[in-house]
């Protein structure tokens, strides 16, 4: 016999009552035992699944039997049997192989295994994750990370697919690149052969996949890696994988019509959902008045209304104020939560939206019969009242909810507020997949610390042709040609057209900052690239691991990645990141600082 044991003719779940009288050989893990003296149950465990093994005295040998009776959780095991059938009364209706079980004839130990420091079931959601990602090793045998895995290797075949349909290109782009300091932190590479200097691990492919169109590839993509140095949260990895697309000679409208169509194979292979295209398409503007984010989830209402009008000039001090120094009054109706929602956690709503830089939160409950209760109340006229309920459309037991203030904090509060009411009232669909694009954002944000614009998406997005006159006079009016695609509150991807001629990028990095010089110096090849005719073109990218978080329902990327990091950027398993021999520092020219110093 060789040392893989029986060669195996089945996987375990696939057998069935069809199978019955067959010889099969099966090798896997063991998942638990059962030891009823003359008679022992062993469940086998692979990839596909649970399979009963049944070890009876009367049908092994003494020394296969002895086996069975020495086996313990997560041995590694081969055997051969016959197929039964289960009589009626033993059915195990929860097992995908619960009519049938396996009756060994021979059995060879393969592995022995230590008791594992973690159940290798999906019976302990509470277990720590700590100790899960330090032997992910193990945790990967669990059958829920299993089928997240092949999920995530079904929705990249699929992917890849729908693109060679396509007539896409797949180019792989390097790995070891040029730092560019606009957007977050990179990830440096020390050079051993060249002292003092660095390369970056790609934030994006972007600037190859835009070189790719001027070499005349028309049509690229690659599902890339890409790195980030920043603070992990649940839906961020400092590490992660895209799928990244380029088109030349194409609108918006192209771009969102390939990426909207890939999604929906997604959809359709791996859920058997269909997605009705085209997808509904939203501008910034709207998506930031409605829902106070431009990711905003809209599996709910609660949403955002501009009461500024009808509080203007109002006895209300705050309102009045707010409208008359050139910011704004906007609400929010709970529709039905007068009577659920209290003053202790009105108060606390309070102290939320104080996070977000708002000064407070005015509140109004619309009792039975029309009368109101609100702190507010007092300080407005009957009509002024009626206004402002006229303008959430109140009825009898709504609860309605203001913030004062500059535009940009009352948007940012009550789009964190709905969100907030949203998940603390359990209003939100899970079982609903709302897909849109986000479009025209603004070409610039102006950033207050910096006290600089800054482009919004990338310095490489082109502007809508209509404002492109406004760049120095108006820049914080100017839209830009970009889109996100959206999926239940989160962003899946970015996209845009991008600028294609040396003149308008030197004019881009002008408006954020960039004088001609520095400009030259960090993306010199690219403008020097521009003089010799390139093409138009728009591209887009799409976070795999988010659109596999969202389809599988997982609470953290951590839950959709093979090996992760933990929340601090760490692999906890290989303890990384650590330090290496001082003999490799010296080589590269480094040497560490100490910060205590």
């Amino acid at each position: 016999m060789n040392n893989i044991g029986f060669r195996r003719t089945h996987m375990c779940a696939e057998l069935n009552e069809a199978n019955a009288g067959e010889l099969v050989n099966l090798s896997g893990w063991v998942q638990r035992t059962r030891n009823l003296g003359s008679i022992i149950f062993v469940w086998l465990r692979d990839r596909t699944g649970l399979v009963q093994l049944v070890f009876d005295e009367k049908d092994c040998d003494k020394e296969t039997f002895a086996l069975g009776e020495s086996l313990r959780g997560e041995y590694v095991l081969s055997v051969q049997g016959k197929v039964s059938l289960r009589d009626e009364a033993a059915v195990n209706e929860k097992l995908k192989t619960g009519r049938i079980e396996v009756f060994v004839r021979k059995a060879i130990l393969l592995n022995k295994a230590e008791t594992p420091p973690i159940y290798i079931d999906d019976d302990h959601p509470d277990e720590s994750e700590t100790v899960r990602m330090k032997y992910r090793y193990l945790d990967i045998r669990r059958p829920s990370v299993q089928r997240t895995l092949r999920m995530r290797h079904k929705i990249l075949q699929t992917l890849r697919n729908y693109m060679d349909g396509q007539e896409f290109v797949e180019v792989e782009t390097p790995i070891l690149t040029k730092s560019t300091p606009e957007g977050a932190r990179d990830f440096l590479v020390p050079s051993r052969l060249h002292h003092g200097t660095f390369y970056a691990l790609p934030q994006s492919p972007q600037i190859y996949k835009q070189l790719l169109m001027l070499g005349g590839y028309d049509r690229y993509f690659q599902i890339a890696r890409c790195f980030r140095d920043e603070d992990s949260r649940a839906d961020r990895q400092p590490e992660f994988t895209q799928c990244d697309i380029e088109m030349s000679f194409v609108e918006p409208e192209d771009v969102q019509t390939v990426v909207e169509g890939a999604f929906e194979e997604v959809f359709r292979t791996v859920k058997g959902i269909e997605l009705q295209l085209p997808l509904e398409r939203i501008t910034w503007q709207y998506a930031m008045d409605t829902y106070g984010s431009d990711k905003p989830d809209r599996r709910f209402g609660l949403t955002i209304h501009d009461v500024s009008d009808a509080v203007r000039g109002c006895g209300f001090s705050v309102f009045a104020g707010a409208v008359e120094n050139g910011g704004t009054v906007r609400g929010i109706n709970a529709k039905g939560l007068a009577a659920k929602i209290s003053r202790k956690e009105i108060d606390a709503l309070g102290e939320f939206v104080k996070t977000f830089k708002a000064k407070g939160l005015a509140w109004i409950k619309v009792q039975e019969g029309g009368a109101v209760q609100s702190p507010v109340a007092k300080f407005l006229s009957e009509a002024e009242m009626d206004k402002v309920l006229q303008a959430l459309d109140a009825q009898p037991g709504d609860a309605l909810f203001f913030v004062a203030d500059k535009t940009s904090v009352v948007l940012q509060s009550l789009g964190a507020l709905r969100l907030e009411l949203a998940k603390k009232f359990d209003l939100i669909d899970k079982n609903k997949y709302d897909l849109f694009w986000v479009t025209e954002f603004p070409l610039l944000e102006y950033d207050e610390e910096e006290g600089r614009y800054v482009a919004m998406h990338h310095p490489f997005t082109s502007a809508m042709d209509e404002d492109v006159d406004k760049m120095e006079t108006e820049p914080g009016k100017v839209r830009a040609k970009a889109y996100d695609l959206v999926l239940n509150g989160i962003e899946m991807g970015s996209g845009s057209i991008r600028i294609h001629s040396s003149e308008m990028q030197e004019r881009m990095f002008k408006l954020i900052g960039l004088p001609h010089d520095v400009a030259w110096e960090r993306f010199g090849f690219m403008l020097e690239a521009f003089k010799y005719g390139v093409p138009p073109h728009g591209g887009f990218a799409f976070g795999v691991d988010r659109l596999i978080m969202q389809l599988t329902g997982a609470q953290s990327l951590r839950d959709v990645l093979a090996f992760p990091k933990a929340a601090n950027a760490s692999c906890l398993m290989m303890e990384t990141p650590s330090t290496v021999d001082p003999e490799q520092l010296k080589m590269c020219g480094i040497a560490v600082v100490d910060e205590e110093k």
